[in-house]
């Protein structure tokens, strides 16, 4: 919640300016994005604490400030002045020292090695670690760790706070400087003066727009090459986050006159310059002119020939006497395969390159276990691996291999970027086997592909009917649209699954018709009807923290997740968040407050970018579990693995009690609850909700309206991707793999 600005019950304007200066005692409210700030301030003669309003970059404790405004009297918070301009800088005095070490702005000092500081180097302690670092250790608690920590810590806030006034004299909020810093570090005003649009490209958070707004301060035109070349990239970039490998070239040039507010013929020239230099690549999807980023059009050529290579020729192991596996099968798992997975498996058996694809309920899982035991003990060497961590724990425990996430399985090289595995460093398998492939995009199955051994075969399993990849493309059903690859479809629903209403109602769901939504008590499917979204809020609440808690045992932050369609909005994920966290853990004392959320002990968070040097993933599920003030870190726990993160680091991290369902894709959760009103109309598709039901193993609940439920099984088709991997595949692979086994 942020600190409500002042309403004067006079008129400012007719005040006369002043000038006040003094010493930060505490900064009450700091938005580092607007700068706009809320301060205590000491000023000299006077015995109570002014309230100083104005604008900041970046404030502290003991700073000392020097502001130009005018008196007011609010209604609520009495005397305060509002500074019209306002200046920090390093305080010089012991208290102001003192004050501005323990505020947390410096990792490795708190309030008790301020105190400690102050008291033996005065006024000279900037100094001293700045010159004479060796001599922190004088202190009693300060070894060379933490002395290092002292002197890196000073050196960095320096170059940060030189580039959040940089960013702020350009208009620009500041949030952003330490991951700003650490993309480029000394360097970055430097690397952000000569080409802003840099920021767009490299820095997460970082728009077109912000580095639009930076460039014009900077002085650079409208008109300027440099901008329309940029702007034509961010537009291909932003197909990209909605999972387009390019765009139709029509399409592309309306965008970006939309985006750059520059005449046609202009942006025209500029993309003739981008196709020129070969950062950007004409060709044609469906007989309609794309523009691709040349690193996805290659990768999806590259993912087409590395598939041929890996379909050609026959499996790396022995023939095998299917008439005698399958009764031994059958025997070891207990379990009769039906006449559909008798003859997958014999595919399988026979198949080099294999897509298995069905909805929940269809033994997937069965068959792949049988197709696993009969090629181990025939001591074929098998590797498992999945998107997410959450996926790969789940293959573990359904077929009793190791499962490991794709990135662990390429091994990420986070010195040298990309994977250690590749071409030249094959995985060392017979079999390798992936599980949740809808979830795979291009440039991770390009990445996949050229792993895989040309001996070695590759088996795909995953639901096409499910929300394609988060990440550009549509890996899966590409493949099995193009009819160039051998496909299992697993179509019937078991009797034990149908007992099920989570089951069926996802087959209903899935052929578009409405699921069963008849009260019954012993049903693992529930609906709770609500409207206006203060009734959706208030039931949500109490199902997730009091009723099923009570009625099911389950825990309300381990057991349960929220899910609804879209991020923003008042029936958002960011909304529900900040709810749900007041209801299940509110912040106490032990908090911070970055990027728009409050972090504290015990919340559970959501990593959203992929971050190879401390190995978590876009869509990792952890808990925090600790938080250091004075270092300014956070420890958060994925699986039992502590990972520490700077609080400038924070951006990378929100919070998870709800999620979006695209974020949820690969995890199965105890309990899903589904929100979902015509507030999300702009997402009420069928495959969100197919995708977002399925993710609940024991029960699930949707919070919200039957007619908007109604909507996005009957109404809009899913938007197709633009990608070209179906034609590669098609023109690569036609005649030179096995039929496929449709319907198997």
């Amino acid at each position: 919640m942020g600190y409500r600005r002042a309403q004067s019950s006079g008129d400012s304007a007719a005040s006369p300016r002043e000038q006040l200066g003094g010493l930060i005692e505490r900064v009450t409210f700091h938005n580092a994005d607007s700068g706009f700030c809320v301060l205590r301030v000491k000023v000299r003669g006077q015995r109570d604490l002014v309230t100083l309003i104005g604008q900041a970059p970046m404030v502290s404790a003991g700073e000392a400030v020097q502001a130009t405004g005018t008196w007011t009297n609010d209604r609520d918070h009495g005397l305060q002045f509002r500074a019209e301009f306002l200046r920090v800088s390093a305080p010089t005095t012991t208290e102001g020292i003192e004050k501005y070490l323990g505020s947390g702005m410096i990792r490795g000092i708190g309030p008790v090695y301020a105190r400690k500081l102050v008291a033996v180097f005065g006024a000279d302690v900037f100094d001293i670690i700045e010159q004479t670092p060796e001599r922190l250790r004088e202190i009693s608690g300060i070894g060379p760790g933490r002395a290092s920590r002292i002197v890196s810590g000073w050196a960095e806030q320096k170059v940060i706070r030189e580039i959040m006034l940089f960013l702020h004299s350009h208009g620009v909020g500041s949030a952003r400087a330490v991951r700003i810093y650490k993309t480029y570090g000394s360097d970055a005003v430097r690397v952000i003066s000569e080409n802003p649009y840099q920021l767009a490209r490299d820095i997460h958070g970082v728009g077109f727009k912000t580095a639009d707004q930076i460039a014009s301060r900077l002085g650079i035109e409208k008109t300027a090459s440099v901008r329309l070349r940029a702007g034509i990239s961010y537009a291909l970039a932003s197909a990209m986050d909605q999972g387009h490998c390019g765009l139709p070239a029509e399409q592309l040039l309306t965008l970006a006159v939309e985006l750059l507010e520059a005449p046609l013929p202009l942006i025209s020239d500029a993309l003739k310059a981008e196709l020129t230099t070969g950062d950007v690549v004409l060709d044609s999807v469906r007989s309609e002119p794309c523009i691709f980023l040349a690193g996805l059009y290659q990768a999806e050529r590259s993912i087409a020939v590395r598939l041929r290579a890996i379909g050609n020729g026959p499996p790396p192991w022995p023939r095998i006497d299917a008439n005698a596996a399958i009764p031994w099968v059958e025997r070891k798992t207990g379990l009769t395969l039906a006449p559909s997975q008798r003859g997958a498996l014999l595919l399988a058996l026979r198949s080099k390159l294999l897509v298995i694809t069905g909805g929940p309920g269809v033994g997937k899982t069965t068959l792949v276990n049988s197709i696993l035991k009969v090629l181990a003990v025939k001591g074929v060497r098998i590797l498992l691996g999945a998107p997410t961590g959450r996926a790969a724990k789940r293959m573990t425990e359904t077929t009793g291999f190791e499962a490991r996430t794709i990135h662990r399985l390429l091994e990420v090289d986070p010195a040298n970027g990309g994977f250690k595995r590749d071409g030249d460093n094959p995985l060392d398998c017979d079999l390798l086997v992936i599980d949740e492939t809808s979830m795979v995009d291009v440039q991770m199955m390009n990445a996949l592909v050229k792993a895989v051994p040309r001996r070695s075969a590759l088996l795909l399993v995953g639901d096409v009917d499910q929300l394609p990849s988060v990440g550009p493309g549509q890996v899966l059903s590409d493949m099995i649209e193009s009819g160039a690859v051998p496909v299992v479809r697993l179509t019937e629903v078991f009797r034990q699954a149908a007992q099920s209403r989570i089951i069926t109602n996802a087959h209903r769901i899935n052929s578009g018709n409405m699921p069963d939504l008849a009260p019954d008590a012993a049903s693992d499917f529930h609906f709770i009807e609500a409207d206006e979204p203060e009734a959706v809020i208030a039931k949500l609440v109490d199902v997730v923290a009091r009723r099923l808690p009570k009625r099911y045992g389950v825990d309300p932050i381990r057991d349960i997740q929220v899910l609804c369609p879209l991020n923003r909005g008042g029936l958002g994920a960011r909304t529900l968040n900040v709810e749900l966290q007041a209801a299940l853990n509110p912040p106490g004392a032990d908090r911070v407050e970055r990027f728009g959320w409050t972090y504290g002990p015990g919340d559970k968070v959501m990593q959203i970018i992929n971050d190879y040097e401390k190995e978590v993933y876009n869509g990792d599920i952890g808990t925090i579990v600790a938080l250091d003030a004075e270092d300014r870190t956070l420890t958060i726990e994925y699986d039992g693995r502590p990972v520490v993160y700077d609080f400038g680091e924070l951006d990378a991290v929100v919070l998870a009690y709800a999620t979006t369902i695209h974020k949820a894709q690969g995890s199965e959760y105890p309990v899903v609850i589904v929100v979902l009103t015509t507030k999300h109309y702009a997402m009420l598709a069928r495959r969100p909700i197919y995708t977002g039901i399925t993710r609940g193993k024991r029960l699930v609940v949707i919070i919200g309206q039957k007619k908007a439920l109604w909507i996005a099984v009957k109404g809009k088709a899913d938007l197709r991707r633009w990608t070209k991997l179906g034609e590669w595949l098609a023109g690569e692979m036609k005649g030179n793999l096995p039929r496929s086994a449709a319907n198997a």
